[in-house]
């Protein structure tokens, strides 16, 4: 699989997604149990997780949030993501989809860097989706764009996952590389020149390419309830890691969870 350049163009057709069939699977969503067969009906349950960013001097806290879970035929929902299912090709499988960037975005509160700082605003971002699942690993990618027109950026996710069955336990290590354009990467880290400060200059970003290793633990209570804990980490790409707002070149992630499926 060929690198993702960080500097390629701004703006991508959606149908470029079409090329990422080698690409990854990252659950399909984030912190839960990736299960062989997720199974069609309701789900509910909650995630514990420590909220760190990137930024300096970012008052972290912990998390707590109500998980909601529903398949059928035609559509998933997973918390703040939802995916139309547009059908399949063999193993292929195609989608819409909507989510909500709720770990973007800060106010200048949040951090005594970012006081001076115009608030940066989360996003509804809406995008396409493929998922190839073979029998050595899941695979998929995924396009985004910013529906809300806040960075009016876009995303494109590619990533590898594979679970392995131990009896009531499993465990599914994956990788992603998340690319996000420059529009992206300038609104929510960059400075503009009327944000500038002593100690804070302005900052033209670029394209840039994060990494992320990640491993989910999850144990099977009883056929209808499971457990989880997902540990992973993100290596920012250099665009961010430049940022005069950032003094973190990575992000560690912990996240505990509980799911009750009906």
């Amino acid at each position: 699989m060929k690198a993702i350049n960080p500097h390629m163009p701004r703006r991508l057709p959606l149908t470029a997604l079409a090329l990422c069939l080698a690409c990854a699977h990252a659950a399909w969503a984030d912190g839960a149990p990736a299960d062989a067969d997720p199974g069609y009906g309701w789900g509910v349950g909650g995630v514990v997780f420590p909220r760190v960013r990137a930024y300096k001097d970012f008052r972290h806290k912990t998390e707590v949030f109500p998980m909601v879970t529903y398949e059928n035929a035609w559509v998933r929902v997973f918390g703040p993501g939802l995916e139309f299912k547009l059908g399949q090709a063999g193993p292929v499988a195609f989608g819409l989809t909507l989510a909500y960037g709720a770990d973007e975005g800060y106010q200048a509160k949040d951090s005594p860097t970012l006081a001076g700082m115009a608030d940066r605003k989360a996003s509804f971002w809406v995008g396409t989706r493929v998922a190839w699942r073979t029998e050595l690993a899941q695979l998929s990618a995924e396009l985004a764009g910013d529906a809300s027109g806040n960075s009016k950026g876009q995303k494109l996710k590619v990533g590898v996952e594979r679970r392995f069955d131990l009896g009531g336990f499993g465990i599914a290590p994956r990788a992603q590389l998340s690319w996000q354009d420059q529009k992206y990467v300038q609104y929510y880290y960059g400075v503009e020149q009327s944000e500038a400060r002593s100690g804070r200059a302005a900052y033209q970003a670029k394209g840039t390419l994060n990494t992320e290793l990640a491993v989910r633990l999850d144990y099977r209570l009883v056929p209808n309830q499971t457990t989880f804990v997902d540990l992973g980490v993100t290596r920012l790409g250099s665009s961010i890691k430049d940022s005069p707002l950032v003094d973190r070149s990575t992000l560690p992630m912990v996240r505990v969870g509980y799911l009750y499926r009906f």
